[in-house]
C-alpha cells in the first residue's frame, strides 16, 4: 500500500497530469487515424521520453497505448472504418447505428464499455502481476528456456493466418539476434566490422522502422482523397446510451471484460482477436441474435469491453516475466530498456515506484480517454480528412529524427530506413511483422538460458524436464504446438464433411 500510495501521489503531480492528458489525445488521435497502429503510436514516442524521468516515459506510453486502441472505434462507428484492427467488430453493428442516427448513443456505448473493460484490466494486472513476480523469482535457466520457447510459438501460430509465413519471419529475427559479440566466448559474429552491431543488431530503430516508417511509406502511396475515402455518418443523438440499453449490456461487459484480460495474457492473441471471441460470445447469449450486425448496442459494448479489457493483460507476462505478448508490448520493452529497466521481476523489487506509477496512471488514462472522447469525438472525423500525403512524411520525420536522437549515429537512421521498407514489403505480401521483433528480443533470452542451463548440467539435456516448472512450461509448449494443430484438422474434417 505504500507503493501504491506513493505511485498515486507521482500520477497526480502536474508534469505527470498534463503527460498524462498530451498521452491521451495523441493516442486518441492515433488510433482514429486508419493506417496508424497502436504499436506505431508507442514507438514513434519513445525517443520522446529518452531525455524523460522514468515515471513520466512510462505514464506517456502506457496513455498513448490505451487511447490508442480507444480511439479506433470513432471512425468505426461514424465511417465504417476502424481506426485500428482492434475496432473492426465494432463497425459491425457501431456503423448501422450512426447511419440510423444513434451515432452519439454509440460512440457513448463504445466510451463507457472501453472504460469499464479497461478498469477491468487494470485491477487484474494489478491483482496477479506482484504475485506472479514472486513465482518467477524461483524461475532459472531452465523455465526461462521454456518461455522464450512458448512465446515464439504462440506469436508464430496466433498472430498469422499463414503459419508458414509467421514461421520465416521468426525465423529472420532469430537470425538478426545472433548478431553482435557473443555473451560467453566475446568472439565477434555478423558484424561485418561494424563497431555498431557490436552490441547486437539495436531494437528501438528496428521497430521505429518496421512499425512507424512503414506506415509513413504506406501513407504516402497516392489515394483516392485523403486517408478515408467513405461517407461519414453525423454524429446524431443522444451522446449516451439509455439506461436500460445499459442494463441490458451490464452482463456482455463483464464476460467481455474477462475474456480479453484472459486472451491479452496468452502471448500472440491480440486485441482483435479478443473482440470477436466477445462480439461472438455477446451474439450466442443473446435472446434476438438476429439483430447482431444490424445496429444492435450490444455488439459495439461486447467488442469495446473486450479490445481494451486486452491492453492490462498484455502487460502481465511483459512486466513480470520479460516475455512481451504482442508488437505493442514489446515496443514497451524497448521503452523501458533506455530507462534501464530490465523487465523480469526486478521490476517489482528494484523499480516497483516506476512500475506501480505505471499501472496507477493507466487507471488515470482510462478515465481521460473516456472524458476526452465523448467531448472530442465529433471532431475526429474531420481529423481523419488529413492527405496521406501531408501525414505521411511527417512520421516519417519524426520517426528519422527520434532514431538519431536516440544514439547520436547516422548508423541507426540507415537502419530505420532498411527496416521501414522491409516492414512495407512484409506488409504487402502479408508477411505479419510481430513475430520478428518478438523473436528479435526472445533469442538472446533463449540462447543466454539455454547455453547456461547446459554449462550447469554439464550438457545433460534431461535438465529440461526434470524440474517441475520447467517441466510444467514444457507440457505449456507441447499445447500450444498440438492445440492449432488440431484445430486446423478438425476444419479440413468439416470441410470434407
Amino acid at each position: 500500500m505504500d507503493i501504491l500510495l506513493t505511485a498515486l501521489a507521482n500520477v497526480v503531480t502536474p508534469t505527470a497530469l498534463l503527460t498524462l492528458v498530451l498521452g491521451t489525445l495523441a493516442g486518441i488521435l492515433i488510433g482514429a487515424l486508419p493506417g496508424l497502429s497502436s504499436t506505431m503510436g508507442v514507438a514513434l514516442c519513445i525517443p520522446i521520453t529518452f531525455n524523460m524521468p522514468p515515471d513520466l516515459a512510462l505514464i506517456l506510453l502506457g496513455a498513448v497505448y490505451v487511447s490508442s486502441v480507444y480511439g479506433g472505434s470513432v471512425t468505426a462507428i461514424l465511417l465504417r472504418t476502424p481506426g485500428t484492427d482492434a475496432s473492426i467488430a465494432t463497425a459491425l453493428d457501431g456503423y448501422p447505428m450512426a447511419a440510423a442516427g444513434r451515432g452519439g448513443e454509440a460512440i457513448g456505448m463504445a466510451t463507457l464499455a472501453s472504460l469499464f473493460g479497461g478498469l477491468v484490466s487494470v485491477i487484474v494486472l494489478l491483482a496477479i502481476a506482484p504475485p506472479l513476480s514472486k513465482v518467477a523469482l524461483a524461475f532459472g535457466p531452465q523455465e526461462y528456456t521454456w518461455l522464450a520457447i512458448f512465446g515464439l510459438v504462440t506469436i508464430v501460430g496466433v498472430v498469422s493466418e499463414r503459419p508458414v509465413k509467421g514461421v520465416l519471419s521468426a525465423a529472420l529475427g532469430l537470425i538478426l539476434a545472433t548478431v553482435g559479440l557473443d555473451a560467453f566466448t566475446g568472439e565477434q559474429r555478423f558484424t561485418f566490422g561494424q563497431g555498431e552491431l557490436f552490441d547486437g543488431v539495436p531494437l528501438l530503430p528496428v521497430l521505429i522502422g518496421l512499425f512507424s516508417v512503414s506506415q509513413a511509406f504506406n501513407l504516402c502511396i497516392p489515394r483516392d482523397g485523403g486517408v478515408l475515402s467513405g461517407e461519414a455518418q453525423r454524429m446524431q443523438g443522444r451522446s449516451l446510451p439509455y439506461w436500460a440499453d445499459l442494463k441490458r449490456c451490464l452482463r456482455t461487459l463483464c464476460r467481455s471484460s474477462v475474456i480479453g484480460s484472459v486472451v491479452g495474457i496468452l502471448p500472440g492473441a491480440g486485441t482483435s482477436i479478443a473482440a470477436f471471441i466477445s462480439y461472438n460470445e455477446a451474439r450466442r447469449h443473446s435472446s434476438h441474435p438476429e439483430t447482431f450486425g444490424k445496429g444492435e448496442i450490444e455488439g459495439v459494448a461486447a467488442s469495446e469491453a473486450a479490445n481494451n479489457a486486452v491492453t492490462g493483460g498484455t502487460l502481465i507476462p511483459t512486466l513480470t516475466l520479460g516475455i512481451p505478448g504482442n508488437a505493442v508490448t514489446a515496443v514497451f520493452v524497448g521503452g523501458l530498456t533506455i530507462h534501464g529497466m530490465i523487465p523480469g521481476p526486478s521490476l517489482f523489487t528494484q523499480h516497483a515506484e516506476s512500475t506501480y506509477t505505471l499501472i496507477v496512471s493507466l487507471l488515470f488514462a482510462n478515465l481521460m480517454f473516456a472524458v476526452l472522447g465523448l467531448w472530442l469525438c465529433r471532431y475526429m472525423v474531420k481529423v481523419t480528412r488529413v492527405p496521406g500525403a501531408v501525414l505521411g512524411p511527417m512520421i516519417l520525420l519524426f520517426s528519422l529524427v527520434g532514431t538519431y536522437a536516440l544514439r547520436n549515429e547516422m548508423f541507426d537512421v540507415w537502419l530505420t530506413m532498411a527496416c521501414g521498407l522491409m516492414g512495407y514489403f512484409m506488409e504487402r505480401w502479408r508477411y505479419p511483422a510481430a513475430p520478428l521483433v518478438i523473436a528479435l528480443i526472445l533469442g538472446p533470452i533463449l540462447e543466454v538460458n539455454f547455453r547456461r542451463a547446459m554449462q550447469i548440467s554439464q550438457w545433460d539435456l534431461t535438465t529440461f524436464f526434470t524440474r517441475p516448472l520447467s517441466l510444467a512450461l514444457c507440457l505449456l509448449v507441447v499445447l500450444a504446438l498440438v492445440i492449432p494443430l488440431w484445430r486446423r484438422w478438425r476444419q479440413r474434417q468439416c470441410a470434407v464433411a
